[in-house]
């Protein structure tokens, strides 16, 4: 476990999945303690994101197994404390990896400390010979409500740039063609368990790049900052005292599917020797 810190702000960050585990401003805890409800707290989705159809995928002729969400939330990554305010976090491609992913690589988080800004990059490199896929995403968990007096629905979140928002239905953890609307007030969605009961809101053209979780009962909150993520994912366990905010470039794969990893929608390609890099951050108040 690594520690970050600085005169606002506490984060806590595990060498397993490299998953952020503890953002503590205030004397508030922000993200989800893992819980029985739901065991995680922010895990890191690579090299895929979401649910594959029958759980597998073929490439190049051979067929492969992923779980849900692939490999990487359950992988130990090398850990480095490079400041007092940031670190980097390391899983790079084994024997173990290329047996169900068969692409060389190095996949790496950087968490980084500003002010109250929590920043956390993913870089991917392709340290192969040919044309690597993949996915990769978040799925921070953050506990709501966050003051002990408050409930769940005092609580709602405000898109910075859509009136409405498209859902994609879930079927059994794949994506259909079938959508719902979820009409927004001025761009404010009240946040409600029952919003989850069918599974996560899955977002495919959602404009906002700035989304706020707030109450008006409450001065504490916090704004999700995401740029070139085009899929965005909202969801909760049932009746669970928390709210996952995830960015994705990436997506389960649709109930039609052909199951070919190159034709995967919104896999990522990535050119041998070449990297990539995209970052969320989440600021507290």
């Amino acid at each position: 476990m690594i520690t970050l810190s600085n005169d606002q702000l506490s984060v806590k960050i595990s060498d397993k999945g490299a998953e952020l585990q503890s953002l503590y401003y205030s004397g508030i805890e922000y993200i989800w303690q893992a819980l029985p409800e739901w065991t995680k707290h922010s895990p890191v989705l690579f090299p895929i994101v979401g649910e594959l159809k029958n759980g597998t995928y073929t490439f190049e002729g051979e067929t492969y197994k992923l779980a849900r969400h692939g490999f990487a939330r359950d992988k130990i990554f090398h850990a480095s404390q490079t400041a007092a305010n940031s670190a980097v976090f390391t899983l790079t491609s084994d024997e173990s990896t290329l047996a169900v992913y068969p692409f060389a690589f190095v996949f790496k988080l950087e968490y980084k400390l500003d002010g109250n800004t929590l920043a956390c990059s993913y870089i991917v490199e392709n340290t192969g010979n040919s044309t690597m896929y993949f996915s990769v995403g978040g799925h921070p968990a953050f506990n709501l409500p966050l003051q002990p007096q408050l409930n769940y629905s005092d609580y709602y979140l405000q898109f910075d740039n859509d009136d409405n928002l498209e859902r994609y239905v879930l079927h059994d953890g794949l994506t259909g063609t079938d959508t719902e609307t979820i009409q927004l007030n001025k761009g404010l969605l009240p946040l409600s368990p029952s919003l989850f009961y069918a599974d996560a809101i899955v977002l495919k053209d959602m404009r906002s790049n700035q989304i706020d979780l707030r109450s008006l009962k409450d001065e504490h909150g916090l704004t999700f900052t995401l740029e070139d993520f085009p899929y965005f994912g909202i969801w909760a366990a049932k009746d669970a005292p928390f709210v996952c905010l995830e960015p994705w470039c990436g997506i389960a794969d649709n109930l039609v599917h052909d199951q070919q990893l190159i034709h995967k929608e919104g896999i990522n390609k990535l050119d041998a020797g070449e990297s990539w890099q995209r970052t969320w951050s989440v600021d507290v108040f």
